[in-house]
């Protein structure tokens, strides 16, 4: 929902309370909500029509890598860990999807 929002709207994100949004170009801002929305489709996607389901794990290792970025990010301006808990919590989620589609997991 996020992604959809900031590939929509870009900087305007800002002003609903994305304070980290001042610190990337309008562009940014919406190539990071494309992202996210691609990561959220090839997580759901290939699951649910059996078709090229390898791309299950890729994207959520993708995601993976986009989470790191955001909790950095606002760990970087201060935020703390309540600024980074949400990206961190759908890190792990993704992690935990990446693992056990890879089959390294039992789960």
């Amino acid at each position: 929902m996020t992604g959809a929002m900031k590939l929509m709207q870009g900087k305007k994100v800002e002003e609903k309370g994305m304070a980290w949004a001042k610190h990337y170009s309008d562009a940014a801002i919406r190539r990071i909500g494309a992202a996210e929305v691609a990561g959220a489709l090839g997580l759901i996607l290939p699951a649910v029509t059996g078709v090229a389901t390898w791309l299950v794990p890729v994207a959520a290792i993708g995601l993976v890598v986009l989470v790191a970025g955001a909790v950095r990010r606002h760990l970087v301006i201060g935020e703390g860990l309540k600024g980074s808990m949400q990206p961190l919590v759908l890190g792990v989620l993704a992690l935990i999807v990446a693992v056990g589609r890879i089959g390294v997991a039992p789960f």
